[in-house]
């Protein structure tokens, strides 16, 4: 998924196809704020040569913890320490997020600490429990500190979803990495500081994973269609006639035809700042998209409740496209506030048409993600 850029879209980087990152960085859409879901900073770095670019902040900013006992920087001074900021429903963080469980287990015993920083993005992720679900979900198993207030991210002077610190046993922040991808430089990273530190019988081995699900890499070759918020102020493409509406209801009516990253919606919605909400049911979103996986984050209007869905690719059932939060029928149900990914196809992978029908009332849709 590509996510938001300061002011200008998403930062995307894979492989060397120049051509390719370029449209990338174009396609993403605007924000209005300083905060981007990063897919990879490809920057070079010189092993043994790791300059000191801070020292590390203060964690007096996060409102709690789980899994842990509220940490200082001072405690822990002589750990190899590697900070990981994350909100639960991005998609570029889902997909790293296995390598930092892995770093987590594989160098404990070396004296690596890992520490999750959950700074949202929408209001709900400000949520404890729904923080606490995406932790037992996701087998997180390390310290997490809560930062609702942003004074983790600002001590850090942070702008990405994800993005990695790597700490000495001195205290000083010697690497980052902003976004997805440079895996082996990051744990080589990772095995230097331990060296540094004074670790010793440290598996040079680098991890290997096999990921599935929505934590598995995006299908970089065809992914022809950015991240798109759903909330009037970031919104990108929107094709229904007369616009959005701000803040009222209204009876929407799909267009004769979509271009390429258009959506529509059909029903009488509510346009809100972060989301698009259905007054009645029956309503529908329609979205043209050119990639493998189709992810939406929603949830119910009102927690506890729940939303049934189904979904169409060109008018049809997905049969074997269905993501993991659908059956092959397309059929599905909204009951949490997360990401659900809806669509994995197989090739070919050419400009279809997207639609999830709500059979019920009452459901909140924030943003599109494809990979």
């Amino acid at each position: 998924m590509l996510q938001k850029f300061k002011n200008a879209g998403h930062f995307t980087r894979f492989g060397s196809a120049i051509i390719f990152a370029i449209f990338l960085i174009a396609a993403t859409g605007a924000t209005t704020n300083n905060k981007t879901h990063k897919t990879n900073d490809m920057k070079p770095v010189v092993l043994n040569q790791l300059p000191i670019e801070a020292v590390f902040p203060s964690f007096s900013g996060a409102t709690g913890w789980l899994n842990s006992k509220p940490l200082t920087a001072k405690e822990l001074k002589g750990k190899v320490v590697l900070i990981e900021f994350w909100t639960f429903t991005c998609i570029n963080w889902m997909r790293t997020n296995p390598y930092a469980r892995a770093w987590a287990e594989k160098y404990k015993a070396q004296g690596l600490i890992v520490i999750g920083v959950h700074t949202p993005e929408f209001s709900f992720e400000k949520d404890i429990d729904n923080i606490r679900r995406s932790v037992k979900d996701r087998n997180i198993n390390y310290p997490v500190a809560i930062d609702n207030n942003y004074g983790v991210w600002n001590a850090f002077k942070n702008q990405y979803w994800p993005a990695f610190y790597f700490i000495d046993a001195r205290g000083n922040i010697r690497h980052h990495q902003f976004g997805e991808g440079n895996y082996e430089q990051s744990e080589k990273v990772i095995q230097q500081l331990l060296t540094e530190a004074g670790s010793v019988g440290l598996n040079n081995e680098l991890v290997s994973l096999e990921t599935d699900g929505d934590e598995a890499d995006a299908d970089w070759s065809n992914l022809q269609s950015p991240e798109n918020y759903l909330g009037y102020p970031r919104t990108n493409d929107f094709a229904s006639p007369g616009n959005l509406k701000i803040n009222k209801g209204h009876e929407y009516i799909l267009p004769k035809r979509l271009k390429l990253n258009e959506w529509a919606l059909s029903g009488e919605w509510t346009a809100g700042k972060e989301a698009v909400m259905l007054n009645s049911s029956n309503g529908r979103i329609v979205y043209q998209f050119h990639a493998r996986d189709v992810n939406l984050v929603m949830g119910p209007t009102v927690p506890g409740t729940s939303t049934r869905f189904r979904i169409s690719i060109d008018g049809q059932p997905p049969e074997f496209a269905q993501g993991k939060d659908i059956d092959n029928k397309g059929f599905g149900i909204v009951s949490e506030q997360r990401m659900y990914q809806l669509i994995r196809q197989t090739s070919p992978i050419i400009d279809r048409k997207f639609e999830i029908e709500f059979l019920d009332p009452g459901v909140e849709a924030f943003a599109f993600t494809f990979g």
